[in-house]
């Protein structure tokens, strides 16, 4: 007999698909360090007022795209749901508004303390304070929540209702947790006019989310099948994971345009690059211990109600929504509200915003993967025991007992 052919293939075209597959898993991070080195090459033609006037085609016309896909994915039921999900509401935004500022707070009088010399630059702390206040992210949130498997109903109630919180609580509540110190004078004391702010962020809010979400909803209303086959074949939704990069690459113009990152000493720098990730993680962390708390504290009737488990995929929409902080609100807000401080001075403590709204997306990349792979063995076990249960119910037909029944209903017939 002829021996068979090999058919394997060579080690470069292995090694090869390897790489390509890598590529293909990893394009995300990818488009972030592509899109960061355009910025940083040409930040004149994505920046706030640049070639393309980004605050227009990009803050309005790809967020609108993001949430119009939204609007045509969700079923209308699902997202009243939860509308009506008090507990959601509750931890993530007492985590947002209330948990994060204390946490950061906190933080940042240990590094006042411990760094006399003032290494770290206060614009920086003063920065952070401001990023701990500001709501959650209003684009990223739905699309990693969607790429982890996610319920992105709840993602999408939840940056709604932070977004119409956040200029009200935002404001009020940096200038009470600002130090009292002759240091931060300038963002205790700013004196800016926040009327055009507010006009501005609601008619984003408006029109960029709630109208694309609206007029999604009604398409989908009307023929929801035929919706429903045209985002399968189309796989539209994976656009909006590559509008993010639009969104970072206009955010990094902007930041680069104003060159305050060259300013900052190399002690602020790697501070704000390590602290983000850290700080990111662990939120993340919290998040999650906060949607599925441990049984011993719903082993009593009365806290069952306040600690049941979440299911997997409303664990997975709190676990992107809690941490995320959002440049779309944060940026106009703190030019509104420190609009007589010094230009310069602005751009500095919009670094932390900046970098750790763009360091979450990079994180938040893996842990699409993680929660990816943490939900399908959720709902792998959730079968077995489904199919256990089938097992243990077709034994207990077929034993002797059942049978002898069974015999005897059929004489007696």
């Amino acid at each position: 007999m002829e021996a068979a052919p090999d058919t394997t293939q060579p080690r470069w075209q292995q090694a090869l698909k390897r790489i390509t597959s890598l590529i293909l898993h990893q394009w995300l991070l990818i488009g972030i360090g592509i899109v960061c080195a355009l910025a940083y090459c040409f930040p004149n033609v994505a920046k706030h007022g640049g070639i393309i006037r980004s605050e227009y085609s990009i803050m309005y016309g790809v967020i609108a795209i993001i949430f119009l896909i939204s609007g045509l994915s969700i079923p209308r039921q699902k997202l009243i749901s939860q509308v009506l999900n008090w507990r959601l509401h509750v931890i993530v935004q007492v985590i947002s508004f209330l948990f994060i500022p204390a946490l950061v707070l906190a933080i940042v009088h240990i590094i006042l303390a411990a760094d006399a010399e003032g290494k770290i630059d206060r614009a920086v702390l003063a920065g952070y304070i401001f990023t701990a206040c500001i709501p959650t992210t209003i684009a990223s949130n739905v699309v990693m929540t969607r790429s982890a498997g996610g319920d992105d109903a709840a993602a999408l109630v939840e940056i709604l209702l932070a977004n119409i919180l956040g200029p009200f609580v935002t404001a009020a509540w940096t200038i009470a947790l600002m130090p009292k110190t002759v240091e931060f004078e300038p963002w205790r004391y700013g004196g800016g006019d926040l009327g055009s702010m507010y006009k501005e962020v609601f008619q984003q809010l408006g029109l960029s989310v709630l109208l694309p979400l609206f007029i999604g909803q009604l398409v989908r209303w009307t023929w929801p099948d035929r919706t429903a086959s045209v985002m399968q074949k189309t796989k539209l939704p994976k656009l909006a994971t590559f509008c993010l990069l639009l969104l970072i690459w206009a955010t990094f113009s902007s930041y680069f345009a104003t060159g305050a990152l060259q300013t900052l000493s190399a002690q602020s720098i790697v501070f704000v690059l390590l602290f983000n990730i850290i700080l990111y993680i662990a939120l993340t962390a919290v998040c999650f211990l906060c949607s599925r708390p441990p049984r011993i504290f719903s082993s009593r009737r009365w806290s069952k109600p306040i600690f049941k488990c979440m299911s997997p995929e409303e664990t997975i929409a709190v676990c992107f929504c809690g941490p995320a902080k959002s440049t779309a609100l944060g940026i106009p807000l703190l030019y509104a509200m420190w609009q007589p401080v010094d230009l310069f001075l602005k751009a500095k403590t919009s670094v932390p915003v900046l970098l750790y709204t763009t360091e979450q997306i990079c994180v938040a990349h893996f842990f699409v993967q993680l929660f990816r792979w943490w939900h399908a063995r959720i709902v792998e076990k959730e079968d077995l025991d489904d199919t256990g249960d089938d097992v243990e119910i077709g034994m207990a037909d077929n034993s002797p007992g059942n049978h002898a029944g069974r015999g005897h209903e059929h004489t007696t017939v």
